[in-house]
């Protein structure tokens, strides 16, 4: 978008000033307040990492919930939030982000009570789908304001914190929720929302500006079902072959193929739709398209390790939720350190160099997982997860910054969404494919070690390891025997999902080298842009 150059002798320090200076005092301000939002909905999945364990527990300690059920509690919030993220973007361009920011925060603190007070893996599913609901509108608000209030030139510093504050929120959650565990019932872990959202949206109100798409696109009801149902029976799908260790049965083969039809659909119906929930062509532009594309491929690597190492950790190591928790700072530490300095990284060796190095460091951190074994000394993990983390932090930032930066400001909002809604379809299918490898080769490991239950027993044993030691332990002394193995099995699946693993973050530097833009391009692409480009829309921004 370009607009006119103004009357000659403008000074080029006023021509340059696009964010109404009001607003542009108060930036720093209202970037610590939408960390808020941020650190409340990544908060979440990590303490409810820590937690699915205790959760897996038979009651009144958890819920007795499997793996499956596990993998749902983590992919309803999740596909809810990634199916609604279009329709949210959208309708935060077309009625204002700070309303669909403030609503956002309000149904996630509902869902979080309503999860807290779970009677069943079944409720707690569903209530996990109202908490994505709820982060469906808080995230492409979030980073479309922080595009509007911070000028093109500080707008790489500005993602990097917020990229940075991901770290923060991956190290307090595991902690809280650890110590919430040793003190608390299981339901802790959502209620601790309740104090953060409050204070946000009090905080969110005052000083965050509104902003709105002076031209928004129509809303479109028919993109947003075939994309949520597609996504929906594809994960289906692929969690039931792993519950089943069976991916060759009509109602694992019908449903995932059922999904990948839905969403070939979904995706010809965008490129015909007037006004479609996505916008196909922003694909055509390369860089964003690798960035997309490198964003949902490292989070289907680290969600399909995170979803497991938990169990490796409590359930092979002996670990408690805190110790699990504090086990996990170096991730986090990694990713508040680099994160905010990675736009000096890009601005020395350019985007492609810096993200395809990243994620050869996540694929070799994948790799590393293979030297974890049952007496292992714990600081290799603490090694992995900090060369993880420093991965990751050189990743997100710059691939943030390419999405963003491809769109005119006043789409940030949609171009938010695309970026969310990819990171978060990449964690689900991650979850999803990486965890059915896990349960699967879990069970053919562990099967023949089963021999003495009764075969409905042996089923439901032989699902995931948290279920073996389960029932090792209602059998007494007599079930001692099944530890050794169920922990053998469980390092070996371990291993071939990492490997799963590293494959994909491979491919992701595949991606990046090739198709994301080198630094003289990057350079040249900038020089290149209009004076107006970068302009927000101020419509209804508050002073």
């Amino acid at each position: 978008m370009t607009t006119p150059s103004g009357p000659q002798g403008l000074d080029d320090a006023a021509l340059a000033r696009r964010v109404p200076e009001a607003v542009h005092r108060k930036r720093w301000a209202i970037l610590t307040v939408l960390l808020f939002s941020l650190l409340v909905v990544v908060l979440d999945n990590s303490i409810l990492n820590v937690a699915m364990k205790t959760i897996a527990s038979p009651a009144p300690t958890g819920l007795g919930a499997t793996q499956s059920q596990l993998e749902w509690a983590i992919n309803s919030y999740t596909l809810v939030f990634a199916g609604l993220l279009f329709t949210a973007g959208l309708l935060g361009d077309r009625l204002g982000r700070k309303k669909t920011l403030l609503l956002g925060m309000v149904v996630f603190g509902i869902g979080s009570v309503l999860s807290a007070i779970s009677g069943s893996s079944g409720e707690l599913i569903a209530f996990r789908a109202v908490m994505g609901f709820g982060g469906a509108f808080v995230m492409p608000a979030t980073l479309a304001i922080i595009m509007n209030v911070f000028e093109r030139d500080e707008q790489p510093k500005a993602i990097g914190i917020w990229a940075g504050a991901v770290g923060l929120a991956i190290a307090i959650g595991p902690i809280t929720g650890g110590v919430l565990l040793d003190h608390f019932w299981w339901g802790s872990v959502f209620l601790v929302n309740v104090p953060i959202v409050v204070i946000a949206v009090i905080a969110m109100v005052i000083l965050v500006p509104d902003s709105k798409d002076p031209a928004p696109g129509r809303l479109d009801p028919v993109g947003v079902l075939l994309s949520v149902v597609g996504l929906v029976l594809l994960v289906y799908g692929i969690i039931k072959g792993g519950q089943l260790a069976d991916f060759s049965t009509p109602e694992v083969y019908g449903t995932a193929g059922g999904g990948l039809l839905i969403l070939v659909a979904f995706v010809l119906y965008e490129r015909r739709a007037s006004h479609p929930a996505i916008d196909v062509r922003y694909f055509k532009n390369p860089a964003f398209s690798a960035a997309v594309s490198s964003i949902a491929l490292v989070f289907f690597a680290l969600m399909g390790v995170t979803f497991f190492i938990v169990f490796y950790t409590q359930s092979v190591r002996g670990y408690t939720p805190l110790q699990s928790g504090l086990l996990i700072l170096p991730l986090a530490a990694a990713q508040m350190l680099f994160a905010p300095r990675a736009r000096l990284v890009v601005d020395r060796f350019g985007a492609r160099a810096v993200c395809a190095t990243g994620m050869l460091l996540v694929a070799a951190t994948m790799a590393g997982f293979l030297l974890l074994g049952t007496d292992t000394p714990i600081w290799v993990l603490e090694v992995l997860f900090f060369l993880q983390g420093t991965g990751m932090a050189h990743i997100m930032p710059p691939a943030t910054v390419s999405i963003m930066q491809s769109l005119p400001r006043e789409k940030a909002g949609s171009g938010s969404a695309v970026n969310n809604t990819f990171r978060q379809v990449g964690g689900a299918l991650g979850v999803a494919v990486l965890g059915s490898v896990l349960s699967t080769t879990y069970r053919d490991g562990i099967q023949d070690k089963l021999g003495a239950l009764p075969p409905q027993a042996r089923h439901a044993a032989g699902e995931s390891i948290e279920a073996t030691l389960g029932v090792a332990e209602r059998m007494g002394p007599a079930g001692k025997a099944l530890v050794g193995p169920a922990n053998d099995a469980f390092i070996h699946a371990m291993h071939v999902t990492v490997v799963g693993s590293a494959a994909v973050a491979v491919l992701g530097a595949i991606v990046v080298a090739v198709f994301l833009p080198g630094r003289a391009a990057a350079r040249t692409d900038r020089s290149a842009e209009p004076a107006g480009a970068a302009a927000p829309d101020r419509t209804g921004a508050d002073a």
